[in-house]
C-alpha cells in the first residue's frame, strides 16, 4: 500500500497513540528517535512495543522509527524488537548512510520481518541513496529534509533542498519503491502545507509525512487525484486500447507508452 499521508507520534506519549491511530492517516509511525529525550528512551521503547502487540483491527498501518543503528539507543531498539512478539507493519530507520545498515536490520529481524523505510537525511546518505533503495526488503524512502538541511548548512526551503528531494525520488523510482517527503514544519499553515505537498507530488513523491493531525487533510487533498485527473487518465487508457496499443492522438496530444504509464499511476493513486 502507498502511504499518501504518514503521521508521526512521539513514543514517549502513549496517551496520544489511540488519537493518532484514529486521525485518518494512511500510516502512523511511533517515533523512538528525535521525539524522545534520552532519559525517556527505555520507557518509550516499552510503550511502543506494547502498542504494537495490540489488535490491528480498526487502525491504519502502524510502525516505529528506531534510533540510528550506529547509536546505543538504536542497537537497544533493534534488539528489543527482535526479541519481542511485537509485529509492526514497517520499521523506519533514521540517518541511513549505507545499504549495509538496511541489510543488517533485515537480517536481525528475520525473513518474515516487516518492510524497512530508510530515511535519507545527510550528504552521505544521499550519495548512497540508489544502493540503499535497492537493499533487502525496502518498502520506501523518506527524505529527512530538516537533518539534511542542517548537514548542508542551508535553510529548510524548497530551493536548497531540491536536489536532495529529486535524488530520493529518482532512487526510489529506480528501485520500484515509494518515496515520502519531509513534513511541512509550520503546523498552523494549512495552505502552505497543501501547496508544498502538491509540489512534492509533482516532483514524484508518493506521499508526505506529517507531524500533526491537522496536516493530514491538506496532504491527502494534494496526493488524491482530482475528478478531472481521473477522467483524463481513463480517457488516455481508452484511447490507447482503441489504437491497439499503438501511438494515438487524444485532444490533439500524442498518447504513447510513457503517457499511459503516467495515467496508470494516477488511477493507482485513487486506490491508495
Amino acid at each position: 500500500m502507498t502511504f499518501r499521508s504518514f503521521l508521526f507520534v512521539p513514543g514517549a506519549r502513549p496517551d496520544r497513540f489511540a488519537k493518532a491511530f484514529a486521525a485518518g492517516a494512511d500510516a502512523v509511525c511511533i517515533d523512538l528517535e528525535d521525539a524522545v529525550p534520552p532519559p525517556e528512551k527505555a520507557a518509550a521503547r516499552e510503550a511502543t512495543l506494547a502498542a504494537l502487540r495490540q489488535d490491528r483491527l480498526a487502525r491504519p498501518a502502524v510502525g516505529l522509527r528506531l534510533n540510528a543503528l550506529r547509536t546505543p539507543a538504536g542497537v537497544a531498539d533493534l534488539a528489543a524488537l527482535a526479541a519481542s512478539d511485537a509485529r509492526p507493519d514497517f520499521v523506519m530507520m533514521p540517518k541511513v548512510a549505507h545499504a549495509e545498515e538496511a541489510a543488517i536490520v533485515a537480517e536481525v529481524l528475520g525473513p518474515d520481518g516487516p518492510p524497512l523505510w530508510p530515511i535519507i537525511e545527510s550528504a552521505a546518505g544521499l550519495e548512497q541513496a540508489f544502493a540503499i533503495a535497492a537493499a533487502p526488503r525496502i518498502g520506501g524512502l523518506l527524505f529527512g529534509g530538516a537533518d539534511f538541511a542542517a548537514d548542508l548548512g542551508v535553510a529548510v526551503e524548497w530551493e536548497p533542498l531540491f536536489l536532495g528531494r529529486a535524488t530520493v525520488v529518482a532512487a526510489a523510482a529506480r528501485a520500484g519503491v515509494d518515496a515520502l517527503d519531509v513534513p511541512y514544519l509550520d503546523v498552523e499553515d494549512d495552505a502552505g502545507c497543501e501547496a508544498e505537498a502538491r509540489r512534492s507530488r509533482g516532483l514524484g513523491f508518493t506521499g508526505k509525512a506529517c507531524i500533526h493531525p491537522r496536516q493530514l487533510a491538506p496532504v491527502k487533498a494534494a496526493f488524491t487525484p482530482s475528478a478531472a485527473e481521473l477522467a483524463r487518465a481513463r480517457r488516455i487508457l481508452e484511447a490507447f486500447d482503441a489504437a491497439g496499443g499503438a501511438a494515438a492522438l487524444l485532444d490533439g496530444k500524442l498518447i504513447e507508452a510513457p503517457v499511459v504509464r503516467a495515467a496508470k499511476r494516477v488511477l493507482a493513486a485513487e486506490e491508495g
